[in-house]
């Protein structure tokens, strides 16, 4: 199987798409697979981490201001169809995949062009704009949420499948669990509240945690923060003005990455993050209560339809990020964290949104394209 796969932007786009290669990998050892992206994403970091080629392209997500940046964007992503096209009658794919995100527009253009099966990945409860123009043009959309189903209007088919994620439920025993709360300086004795904003860090939540810290706020339960590495010296040097030490705050612990996140996931007992469709899958799949906070000015508001979807049956709290203050976020973490009986009902609703044998199911359905041997037209 030769595969061309869209990935490009953010973690959310580039990681399932990593996931449906590994996955194509080790069911067909013999694939070919190429990426395509841009020359500004992560994916020039991850996707070749992963040990695949990237392929570049011009590509833009576009505003709907009449500007002349916009235009300029509008010129460069349709010179992208041209470059497309030009690796795809090289490579000569048999299906390409597209994770969400504006380079799919190029790459799938091209791929229509030259009557090559798309299968479209969306993680969103709320689907981008991209998924939603290009369905039409796709022989199968995948969707993360059965919420999404019903705003993907022009699609041949949509099948659920969920999103591919690394983190997995893990049952740890008494002695292995206060190993990993151990080896990041905390005890056993209290409860975790895990809090990060994803692999940029989030300001406005690290602005919320400082309050809470500076005003003594945790006394009842730890904090194991992840800043992100842009936010954490910025963190360590508004702390030292105030006389406190980084490495020395009681029931708080904090890092600018972990990298043992699958662990840390698993022992802490509530979390605290922003609300990317990964981060809503592994919440889910975890069965974790959380307060989510969905980025503002993203598209389609998409963040806060992903949040709504755990919120609406009883496993999240949402705080929009106006919203947002140490007394605020410290009310919702104790109103959670201190009622076991909440905690462990908020967990189990998490776990009914969770999806098993995802990577499986995606794969089922990219063979059956395959198999019918549907042309794109």
């Amino acid at each position: 199987m030769k595969v061309i796969i869209a990935a490009a932007g953010t973690a959310g786009h580039i990681n399932p798409g990593i996931a449906i290669a590994n996955k194509i990998k080790q069911e067909e050892k013999n694939s070919e697979i190429i990426f395509i992206g841009t020359t500004r994403g992560l994916e020039n970091d991850l996707v070749q981490r992963a040990g695949y080629k990237l392929k570049t392209i011009d590509a833009y997500g576009l505003s709907k201001e009449i500007s002349i940046q916009n235009f300029q964007k509008l010129y460069k992503t349709y010179k992208g169809i041209g470059e497309a096209n030009k690796i795809i009658k090289k490579f000569k794919p048999d299906i390409v995949i597209g994770t969400g995100g504006y380079i799919c527009g190029p790459v799938v253009m091209a791929a229509s062009k030259n009557k090559i099966p798309v299968v479209l990945h969306e993680s969103n409860a709320f689907p981008g704009k991209a998924v939603k123009m290009l369905a039409k043009r796709a022989n199968t959309v995948l969707i993360s949420f059965e919420n999404a189903r019903s705003r993907i209007k022009s699609a041949k088919k949509i099948v659920y499948t969920g999103t591919p994620i690394k983190i997995r439920k893990k049952e740890y025993n008494i002695n292995e669990k206060n190993k990993i709360i151990s080896s990041v300086g905390l005890n056993e004795a209290n409860p975790i509240v895990l809090i990060f904003g994803g692999s940029q860090g989030a300001q406005k939540i690290n602005e919320a945690i400082t309050g809470i810290i500076l005003e003594k706020l945790n006394k009842k339960y730890q904090i194991i923060w992840a800043t992100g590495p842009k936010q954490y010296d910025i963190i360590k040097q508004e702390l030292e003005d105030k006389n406190i030490n980084i490495n020395n705050i009681e029931n708080t612990r904090i890092v600018p990455y972990i990298y043992n996140m699958e662990e840390i996931m698993n022992v802490s007992d509530v979390i605290v993050a922003r609300s990317g469709a990964m981060t809503i899958t592994e919440i889910s799949n975890l069965g974790k209560p959380s307060i989510l906070i969905p980025l503002p000015n993203v598209s389609e508001n998409h963040q806060l339809y992903n949040a709504k979807v755990l919120e609406s049956i009883g496993a999240a709290k949402i705080i929009l990020n106006e919203d947002l203050d140490e007394n605020n976020l410290n009310n919702t973490i104790e109103d959670i964290i201190l009622n076991k009986s909440k905690l462990e009902q908020m967990g189990k609703k998490a776990l009914t949104v969770a999806v098993d044998n995802v990577e499986d199911k995606i794969y089922k359905e990219i063979k059956e394209v395959l198999n019918k041997g549907d042309k794109n037209v």
